[in-house]
């Protein structure tokens, strides 16, 4: 699958940028927009003022209080490009890529919300990360349906299956965006679209939950290629229309576009939905970086998609994810990003994504021996 292009610089710079700045800008997202999931809009502006929520709210934790903490959306979006990394390793032993691969990597995010810390068990860096071991109002669906595959510990020959439920929730295309972000010079961009809804169906069986993952990752992919945010989502729109049973995320897209022309309002926001569904977290993200399309418009398009009475943390990781693909890193605000949890780990992991998909000979080959890098990230 790989095409095997050497990359100019500029290229190099610009994408470690736009991959660093739409895994952080998800993270700001999810953390701006957590506390507030369960608001309505009425005690929103009541607490926050009419601008909405432009700083992270304190959350009651253990010993005190906590600023810009992530939720399940961050959690996975981190093992998706975990898997990723994974799976390109797993090609590179020679044998082949798969995006069964991913299920893995979320059956290892489902031991963060099964036990208080790591167990030794498992491979890799990412699942010894103890920070990652919290429940964070993780969503019924994920966890569900990857329950499923064990038996006793696992049923192995369940991974890579597609859910038998009927979701179409967000919690498939809240995770979705890595799969734009890997360089248009290693795969074809048609791929992004596949694989994203693959993996999206692990845990939800409805063809929207699935498609509405594909969307952002064509997205987020064009993002990177240096489209702007409309070209972008016209080809998300083009390769929707090839597909069965499109018209709900297709339809959905298409309204935000339209209320966007109407200007900022949580109250247009929330005439998209409450971003419960697929379709509507992505519509609403959409929505709010067309409203806001500018780098010093960042942290108001972050505040507006948090800034209504639903899915907040869903619909502002969308977001985060969508302009700091657009934009790079150096747009997203400051005083948000040096104080988002986690960030060290998000940055290492988008670092080593980079590392993995413009690199992957000098860290360990074609068909190469086990290296430190192949016990970081197994091929599996």
């Amino acid at each position: 699958m790989k095409t095997g292009r050497t990359p100019e610089r500029h290229e190099l710079e610009s994408y470690r940028s736009r991959v660093r700045g739409s895994l952080l800008g998800g993270a700001i997202g999810d953390a701006l927009g957590g506390p507030v999931e369960f608001w309505g809009l009425d005690r929103i502006r009541s607490e926050c003022g009419r601008d909405g929520v432009r700083a992270y709210l304190p959350e009651n934790v253990e010993g005190g209080h906590a600023y810009g903490r992530i939720t399940d959306d961050t959690q996975m979006t981190l093992f998706t490009v975990e898997g990723m990394i994974r799976a390109s390793v797993r090609q590179d032993r020679g044998l082949g890529f798969t995006v069964g691969v991913l299920h893995h990597a979320y059956d290892r995010w489902l031991d963060t919300q099964l036990q208080d810390a790591p167990d030794g068990e498992r491979d890799g860096w990412l699942i010894n990360e103890r920070w990652l071991y919290s429940r964070r109002a993780p969503g019924n669906t994920c966890l569900s349906a990857l329950e499923v595959p064990r038996a006793g510990r696992r049923k192995l020959e369940q991974f890579g299956t597609e859910a038998t439920n009927t979701s179409k929730g967000c919690g498939g295309v809240m995770r979705s965006a890595p799969f734009g972000l890997v360089p248009p010079w290693v795969w074809p961009a048609g791929w992004q679209f596949d694989a994203a809804t693959e993996a999206a169906g692990y845990t939800h069986g409805h063809p929207t939950g699935q498609l509405a993952s594909g969307a952002l990752a064509v997205l987020i992919g064009a993002l990177v290629r240096g489209s702007d945010l409309s070209r972008a989502i016209d080809e998300a729109l083009g390769q929707l229309r090839a597909r069965h049973g499109h018209a709900e995320v297709y339809q959905a897209i298409k309204q935000a576009a339209e209320i966007a022309r109407r200007g900022p309002s949580p109250e247009h926001i929330e005439s998209l939905g409450g971003g419960w569904v697929a379709e509507e977290a992505l519509a609403m993200a959409i929505y709010a970086s067309l409203v806001y399309p500018e780098p010093n418009q960042l942290l108001d398009a972050l505040a507006l998609s948090v800034t209504h009475s639903g899915d907040s943390d869903s619909t502002g990781a969308i977001c985060g994810n969508i302009l700091g693909a657009l934009h790079g890193e150096t747009a997203l605000p400051p005083e948000l990003a040096f104080d988002v949890e986690g960030r060290g780990t998000i940055l290492t992991l988008a670092d080593d994504f980079v590392y993995e998909f413009t690199s992957s000979d000098r860290l360990h080959g074609d068909y190469g021996p086990y290296t430190r890098w192949t016990d970081r990230y197994p091929g599996w």
